[in-house]
């Protein structure tokens, strides 16, 4: 039996007993042909004007609103992505009963798209969008396609319902987050670097037995975890049964 066919064992029999919860981000949708953030080729590679971190402040959207959306829907929207083998694969997995529940700090919503019914989105969503005037709501599409930056028909601005650097965590997210972490038996981290804080002190709430890491960089744990560095939507499908 070969290193990776244990450990593949080990998850399958780790997602039969108690509750599991998955934390993921960007390395989720790598597969999907979404840029990561921090890699040579991600999005914070990208030369530009102002360093990417303060084009995604929030001081910049309300000073420099057309700046924000030159970038924003250049790299931040990626509306022709599909769902890859790891959204499927953790839908599935929920749908059998063996996930309780899916924390992400993507923005894309792959996650639901390929069926998953309790996402915890820490970061907000692309698709949801308001006026800043009036309320208004506003789809991912109207944004994307509108000219410079999107104006709904009273004349607002429309803010994207992400989080912005300077934002906090959407706080009843962030609570329901939390408490899935804290009761979870098994809790999977996939595809995150663990950098961005808050959302990564989410694993300091975890108490359970069970601590698996899918990806594709180490992560300096302090509980003993059952690691794959292989790509997640592989593992994924291979554990399904």
């Amino acid at each position: 039996m070969d290193c990776l066919t244990d450990r593949l064992k080990k998850l399958t029999d780790i997602l039969c007993k108690g509750k599991v919860v998955f934390f993921g981000g960007a390395g989720v949708s790598t597969e999907s042909g979404v840029p990561d953030f921090r890699s040579s080729g991600g999005v914070f590679a990208q030369k530009y004007d102002y360093p990417p971190e303060e084009i995604l402040s929030h001081r910049l959207f309300y000073s420099k609103t057309a700046v924000f959306y030159d970038f924003y829907k250049k790299y931040m929207m990626p509306l022709d992505a599909k769902p890859n083998a790891a959204h499927y694969a953790l839908a599935k997995l929920e749908e059998k009963g063996l996930i309780d529940a899916v924390i992400t700090q993507n923005i894309d919503g792959l996650h639901q798209a390929a069926g998953s019914k309790k996402v915890f989105e820490l970061h907000g969503s692309i698709h949801r969008n308001t006026c800043i005037a009036c309320g208004r709501k506003f789809d991912a599409e109207y944004v994307k396609k509108s000219d410079g930056v999107p104006v709904c028909g009273c004349g607002g601005i429309i803010k994207p319902d992400v989080v912005l650097y300077g934002e906090p965590l959407p706080e009843k997210t962030f609570e329901e987050a939390i408490n899935a972490v804290y009761g979870a038996d098994t809790l999977i981290v996939g595809g995150t670097s663990l950098n961005v804080y808050p959302a990564a002190g989410l694993v300091r709430y975890f108490k359970g037995k069970n601590l698996v890491v899918i990806n594709k960089t180490r992560l300096v744990t302090e509980m003993p975890a059952l690691v794959f560095d292989e790509p997640i939507g592989e593992v994924f499908s291979k554990v399904l049964f």
